[in-house]
C-alpha cells in the first residue's frame, strides 16, 4: 500500500502515542506531535479510515487506534509485550521512546559505518551532532553509540554516523570463568600467598576459612603489605572482606554490569549457591578481544 507522507507521519505518531499511553489516541495530540494543523489531520483520518488503517473510538475518551494493517502499511511489528531499549541524547536518558530497527548501511565500507535507526515516539527533538546511545538490545545485548546526521520524519528514522557498536556473547558466564577454584588459606603469609598465586598463574584468589569464603586477595594487597613491611603478616588483614557472586547460569553481560557497578577486579561465579570458579575483567576482557 503506498502512503502519501503525511499519512505514514500521521500513523507513525499514532501508533506510538498509543504504545505511551494504551489508549485511543486524540488528533490534537497527533497534531502537535507532527507539527500539523488539527484539522489536516482530522481529515486524513477520513482517508485512513477509508483505507482499513484506522479505527475511530467513540466517547468522552475517544479518539483513534491503528489497525493491524497500519502495522503491516508501515512494516512496524505489533506486539501485545515488548522490550523498551534504552536511548539517551547527549547522556540524558530519554522516555517515551524505543527502538524499533536498525539498518547498518556501510558495511563493506574500510573507515565509515553509518546506520539508521527506526524509532518509535517523537524524534523531533533530535538534531544533527546529537550524540546517542541506544541499548543494550534484550537479546544481543547490543549497544551503540553515535552522531545523528540526520533525520526522515516522515518514515520516523534518524540517520546516525555509528562512533561505537559492541555485542557481547550470550553463552553462561560459567564458561567463561578461570579454571577451577583455587583458594588461600585465611592464615596464610604474604610469602605464601604470593607463591599460590604465581604457581597457578592467576592474579587473585578467594580466601576460604572453615569452608567459607571470606574475602578475595590479589597482588596488589600482597603489594600493600610489602609496602607497609609486614612480610609474615596474614593475608586475611590486607585482603578484602567483601565477596561478590553471580550464578553460572547468568549472562557476560550481568557480569559485566556487576563489576561496573560495584566496582571491583573480579566475581565469584556460583552453581546453586556454592561456589564453583571466579570470573575477573582480565578474563571478560580476553574473551571480547576474541570474540571480535
Amino acid at each position: 500500500m503506498e502512503l502519501t507522507p503525511i499519512q505514514k507521519e500521521i500513523l507513525t505518531a499514532l501508533i506510538s502515542l498509543f504504545r505511551q499511553k494504551g489508549v485511543a489516541v486524540r488528533g490534537e495530540d497527533i497534531a502537535k506531535i507532527i507539527d500539523r494543523n488539527p484539522g489536516t489531520v482530522r481529515n486524513q483520518m477520513q482517508s485512513l479510515k477509508t483505507l482499513g488503517l484506522v479505527e475511530g473510538v467513540p466517547g468522552p475518551k475517544g479518539g483513534y487506534k491503528a489497525t493491524k494493517d497500519a502495522y503491516d502499511a508501515l512494516s512496524i511489528a505489533s506486539m501485545e509485550e515488548e522490550a523498551i531499549i534504552p536511548i539517551s541524547r547527549n547522556g540524558k536518558a530519554l522516555e517515551g521512546l524505543t527502538v524499533e530497527n536498525i539498518s547498518l548501511k556501510t558495511l563493506r565500507h574500510p573507515v565509515i559505518c553509518n546506520a539508521s535507526i527506526r524509532l518509535l515516539g517523537n524524534i523531533r527533538e533530535f538534531n544533527a551532532s546529537d550524540i546517542i546511545e541506544i541499548g543494550p538490545t534484550p537479546v544481543n545485548k547490543l549497544v551503540i553509540r553515535g552522531e545523528i546526521v540526520g533525520r526522515d520524519d516522515t518514515e520516523n528514522v534518524l540517520l546516525c554516523k555509528i562512533l561505537e557498536m559492541i555485542s557481547l556473547p550470550k553463552k553462561p558466564v560459567i564458561e567463561y570463568m578461570s579454571i577451577g577454584l583455587v583458594t588461600i588459606p585465611a592464615n596464610a603469609s604474604i610469602h605464601e600467598t604470593s607463591r599460590i598465586l604465581l604457581d597457578n598463574n592467576i592474579r587473585c584468589a578467594p580466601i576460604m576459612e572453615k569452608d567459607k569464603i571470606v574475602g578475595i586477595a590479589s597482588f596488589r594487597d600482597v603489594g600493600k603489605a610489602l609496602a607497609n613491611g609486614r612480610l609474615n603478616a596474614k593475608i586475611k588483614d590486607f585482603a578484602k572482606k567483601e565477596v561478590v557472586t553471580i550464578e553460572g547460569d547468568q549472562s557476560l553481560f550481568d557480569a559485566v554490569k556487576l563489576v561496573n557497578r560495584r566496582r571491583i577486579g573480579s566475581l565469584i561465579v556460583t552453581v546453586d549457591q556454592e561456589p564453583e570458579g571466579i570470573i575477573t575483567k582480565s578474563d571478560i576482557l580476553k574473551e571480547l578481544v576474541s570474540y571480535h
